[in-house]
């Protein structure tokens, strides 16, 4: 039951992310506000990706 509660929160932001956000009017959005601000967010979206699956597979040493 554990595991389930941990993953649900995950799934749904994976579907909210999913549905609400297609990737071409993002990406065009991020980059109309420059390419820094575009660089971070890319930078930010990356570790936050990262930081999930180490979260969901048990990443960490606790």
């Amino acid at each position: 039951m554990k595991t389930l509660l941990r993953f649900f929160p995950v799934a749904f932001v994976a579907l909210f992310l999913t549905l609400f956000l297609t990737s071409c009017e993002a990406i065009g959005d991020i980059f109309k506000a420059g390419a820094w601000t575009g660089a971070i967010f890319v930078i930010l979206g990356i570790g936050l990706v990262i930081w999930l699956i180490s979260k969901l597979f048990g990443g960490g040493s606790k």
